[in-house]
């Protein structure tokens, strides 16, 4: 799929699909949630607003309130590809929170995915 397309996607589409592979692993809609907020600064009112919205999902990166500045220190591989290494922003701001997600479906604490 090429970035355009993952771009144009509804977030609320992405959000279900990311909540439900942290459900299936035994993890909770509510860490889903802590993630995307620490990772993008919105709030769970707006979050919740963009859900029930048509919001596209590079729209949801680019107009993020406050990217967190410890994601830089997110390192791994998503898709065969390393995150820190994806050389357009946007696609790597996304990648960042797949990542994420998968580390919480993986069992890693809260603690060590919100690098604190």
């Amino acid at each position: 799929m090429g970035n355009e397309k993952v771009y144009q996607m509804e977030f609320s589409r992405v959000y279900h699909l990311l909540v439900n592979k942290a459900e299936k692993k035994g993890r909770t809609r509510q860490e889903v949630d802590e993630i995307i907020r620490w990772l993008t600064g919105y709030s769970q009112t707006e979050l919740e607003r963009l859900l029930d919205g048509s919001a596209a999902y590079g729209d949801f990166f680019r107009n993020a309130p406050e990217l967190n500045e410890n994601r830089r220190l997110i390192k791994g591989v998503v898709c065969g590809v390393r995150v820190e290494n994806i050389e357009e922003p946007l696609m790597r701001e996304i990648r960042y929170l797949d990542k994420l997600i998968d580390e919480l479906a993986r069992g890693k604490s809260m603690d060590k995915i919100l690098r604190k």
